[in-house]
């Protein structure tokens, strides 16, 4: 809050943010918890001022005092690149203090030095990976415009992001739709489907396909349940299903890009 009253002059604003900070939260069961500092969770003003507190904390703190370091940072989650294993140890001390100092502290397990590894970084280190807003980087196989293959630290879709969006498509209980039809689930979920795929698709667009064809698996058991004659008869409905996308390729945002059910 220090950091707030030193760039603004409006003690209208200061008195709101105040309110905010300190606003008791309702639970659940209907009883009031008294709260001191901190922002409630799920509080629809609690990006913009954890952005705000995060800029005087972090980044302009970064820019005065490591202006030769890159970094990124999206709300509480941040990157710093260094040019060695001494400077990257010395900017996580220092940057423990000053979160200390500000009344956070780093998490114990995500803060990590990590060594990007590619043709040009060949050493050996513990920790050579990392997920990022979804993303994980590490060492992999590219290829260049001349079609030379050659090894470099890029992104693509983390493990965990794959699991929940397969959890969420379990969620959707396709299956149990029987009173839907397949243009009926396009219009659903289609659009949710795009989206992972405008995200998750910018870079290896092939480490997704599996999450993809997650998707295929479950029109296949909702087709058993909704035709009595495919009813206990996965493959047949594989093949069903596979007609009806060779006809239909625009169906699905999955099914553009070549993901087409297959009998497996």
């Amino acid at each position: 809050m220090k950091a707030v009253k030193r760039h603004t002059d409006n003690p209208w604003l200061l008195l709101y943010i105040e309110r905010w900070i300190t606003a008791p939260v309702q639970q659940a069961d209907g009883s009031v918890v008294a709260r001191s500092k901190g922002l409630p969770q799920g509080g629809v003003i609690s990006p913009v001022l954890s952005n705000l507190f995060m800029h005087y904390a972090f980044d302009v703190w970064m820019g005065r005092e490591y202006p030769n370091c890159p970094w990124c940072r999206y709300a509480d989650d941040g990157l710093a690149h260094c040019r060695s294993l001494a400077e990257a140890q010395q900017l996580k001390a220092a940057l423990e203090e000053r979160l200390h100092e500000c009344g956070l502290e780093m998490h114990p397990v995500k803060t990590k030095i990590v060594y990007c590894k590619d043709d040009d970084r060949r050493d050996r280190y513990p920790v050579t990976s990392f997920d990022f807003l979804g993303y994980m980087f590490r060492a992999r196989r590219s290829k260049n415009k001349r079609g030379k293959h050659f090894i470099n630290f890029s992104p693509a879709m983390s493990n965990s992001a794959g699991k929940a969006i397969r959890q969420e498509v379990r969620s959707w209980e396709m299956p149990k739709r029987s009173d839907k039809s397949i243009v009926d689930l396009s219009r659903m979920f289609g659009a949710k489907i795009q989206g992972w795929i405008n995200y998750y698709g910018r870079f290896y667009r092939s480490a997704m396909y599996m999450t993809l064809r997650h998707i295929n698996g479950k029109l296949v058991w909702w087709a058993m349940r909704k035709f009595k004659k495919l009813k206990r008869h996965r493959r047949r409905a594989e093949h069903w299903l596979g007609r009806v996308a060779k006809k239909f390729p625009s169906l699905f945002p999955h099914w553009r890009m070549g993901l087409l059910p297959t009998v497996g």
